[in-house]
């Protein structure tokens, strides 16, 4: 990716924009789970975290906001720029995924959806990333 700026409507520079406010809400999210993870199983160092959120049943929740972060990657390393309808279902994905729901998983609530309601009751910060993500998610909307 060529490092002039790209015009408003360039779909790699939305997707871009799109990806650094996902990155922003998967941290926080991280951080929103770290605080009690570590309160229950001991302070983790940055790589001890890295193995626990792949591998620990705890973060796998998180697990579908990281591969939508890593569709966009794929997306923005092609050779050609995303087209407009890769990136409107790419918009839907991310829609459809930060729907929180007060639903649990055994009542037919995906478990991403339920927890990240809870996140958004219990943590402020997530509460502003999420308003981050949803404003860039509005804008397509109209784009």
């Amino acid at each position: 990716m060529s490092s002039t700026p790209q015009p408003a409507g360039d779909p790699s520079a939305r997707l871009l924009a799109l990806r650094r406010a996902l990155v922003r809400l998967h941290k926080t999210l991280v951080d929103f789970e770290r605080v009690e993870y570590e309160r229950l199983h001991g302070r983790a160092t940055s790589s001890e975290l890295l193995q626990v959120l792949i591998h620990d049943p705890w973060f796998a929740w998180l697990h579908p906001l990281s591969e939508l972060i890593v569709r966009i990657d794929e997306m923005l390393d092609e050779e050609q720029p995303p087209a407009e309808g890769d990136l409107r279902s790419l918009i839907h994905q991310a829609r459809s995924l930060l729907a929180p729901t007060e639903q649990q998983p055994e009542q037919g609530g995906s478990p991403f959806g339920s927890r990240y309601f809870e996140a958004l009751q219990r943590e402020p910060s997530v509460v502003l990333a999420h308003a981050e993500v949803s404003r860039l998610l509005q804008e397509e909307s109209g784009a």
